[in-house]
């Protein structure tokens, strides 16, 4: 069984988790200002957002890999269609199908990111639109060794541009809240990132560096919690902003018409 709750995915339920949820759970809140209709959700997790997106569309599927996460979703969301599927392709979905796809924090983990989008185009219907989140590699802290790459703005843009008729490129960033804490992230992860004086990091292959991450990475949000449980406990995802300044933001925010 594939694991869900890593620092990768984070969870809900851990206080620790907290400013990194409230962040990732931002992206579905500005969705809600674009969602209608047909909706396709690629990479949906354990449903962060599913209920925020279903209020806002005639009809709803997701698709992910981690089929466990789907069955309680399955359960929890009776009207809507859950499918297991590694991707791309996106096995089965017809084309010209939906008339909004939603991918968040997904295509940082995709090996062809091209054919990941040129796959969401198809599915869209003429005129459809898709929201995607990842990273912005310029506020990275360290090496993530579950992504195969990050962006910057002007590359996904230029990505995206290849595949769809009109790209508008926005970001999530935080108040100064936010940055408080991401400042106090950062700092410590430079403290941690001392010790490896030989780079390893950047120099070993991602699946050595997994376990090590996952450790290092927990701990270091559970100090965080400790030294200021009020700021970690107390960031909310309105204290997330969206910005049309996305060369500076903590995520990128890609919106593609086809």
């Amino acid at each position: 069984m594939a694991k869900i709750y890593t620092t990768e995915i984070t969870s809900e339920q851990l206080v620790s988790d907290n400013p990194i949820h409230q962040r990732l759970f931002k992206a579905y809140v500005v969705a809600q200002e674009y969602v209608q209709g047909d909706v396709l959700e690629v990479g949906c997790g354990e449903g962060r957002g599913v209920e925020l997106l279903m209020a806002k569309a005639a009809s709803f599927t997701a698709v992910d890999k981690i089929d466990d996460a789907l069955s309680k979703l399955r359960q929890r969301y009776p009207s809507a269609v859950f499918i297991a599927m590694d991707l791309p392709p996106l096995h089965n979905l017809p084309d010209n199908a939906y008339d909004c796809v939603v991918s968040f924090q997904v295509i940082e983990h995709i090996p062809d990111d091209r054919f990941y989008l040129e796959e969401i185009h198809r599915v869209l219907k003429p005129g459809g639109l898709a929201l995607i989140t990842t990273p912005n590699r310029k506020q990275s802290l360290s090496r993530n060794p579950w992504h195969i790459r990050e962006y910057l703005a002007d590359e996904l843009d230029h990505l995206a541009a290849g595949i769809f008729n009109h790209v508008e490129m926005k970001g999530i960033t935080g108040n100064e809240k936010v940055m408080a804490y991401h400042e106090k992230n950062r700092k410590s992860v430079q403290r941690i990132m001392r010790w490896d004086i030989l780079n390893l990091q950047h120099r070993l292959p991602a699946w050595m560096l997994r376990w090590p991450y996952e450790m290092l990475n927990r701990l270091n949000r559970n100090k965080l919690q400790r030294q200021d449980d009020t700021l970690v406990s107390g960031i909310h995802h309105s204290d997330y902003l969206v910005t049309d300044r996305a060369d500076e933001a903590l995520d990128l925010f890609l919106i593609a018409r086809k």
